[in-house]
């Protein structure tokens, strides 16, 4: 809307400085928006830091004790071992809203204790702490995996709500209140020169 060329008259005035404060109210929601998913944003980036070193202690460990489990059992043995691991293709999600922006979330379901997926008399307990240890990683890479993509949607969100917060500070609600003081001193410019005609008049 182009405020300058509005039509100076007592009902512009009245419409106008309604969506002046609908300006500032909008203004001050979105400021709000912008606030609670930054500090959101804050979170997630600390959980991401927090899983990232719990996913590379894991993997060390994985790797440890599988080089260990190489080496008692042989590569050939481990090798059978992990085809007969089923795959890992089950996993819920659910969107959750974070001031309007839909986030992805892992549900977390109730897990059966964790079984060995082979005969342990075969092995040895490097192997089953390797075997445990991947699982674990496994799980913890899923989850990180979650927290990125939230991050990503809500730092976009952050940059939108951004853009149209500087939009409304520096265009649009000056420009609304130059066209409120262009229109009320017209107006009373107007009734200024009135007010002398019928002196005039009366003269």
């Amino acid at each position: 809307m182009i405020f300058d060329q509005t039509i100076p008259t007592k009902g512009n005035l009245i419409a106008l400085k309604q969506q002046y404060q609908l300006s500032q109210e909008g203004h001050d929601l979105l400021e709000k928006k912008r606030n609670i998913i930054m500090k959101e944003l804050v979170d997630l980036i600390e959980q991401a830091k927090e899983i990232q070193e719990k996913i590379l202690t894991t993997l060390a460990r994985a790797y440890e004790s599988l080089q260990l489990a190489n080496l008692d059992l042989g590569i050939e043995n481990i090798e059978e071992y992990a085809n007969g691991i089923p795959e890992y293709d089950e996993l819920k999600i659910r969107f959750k809203s974070v001031m309007g922006v839909e986030v992805p979330e892992l549900i977390r379901q109730e897990k059966p204790k964790l079984e060995i997926p082979y005969e342990i008399y075969r092995t040895d307990a490097a192997l089953d702490e390797a075997y445990i240890s991947f699982e674990t990683a496994l799980e913890l890479i899923t989850e990180a995996s979650m927290i990125e993509n939230k991050v990503y949607k809500l730092a976009y969100e952050v940059q939108k709500t951004k853009k149209r917060v500087s939009a409304l500070e520096n265009i649009v609600i000056p420009k609304m209140k130059e066209s409120i003081k262009f229109i009320q001193d017209t107006l009373e410019e107007t009734e200024r020169e009135e007010f002398f005609k019928l002196k005039k008049m009366k003269k």
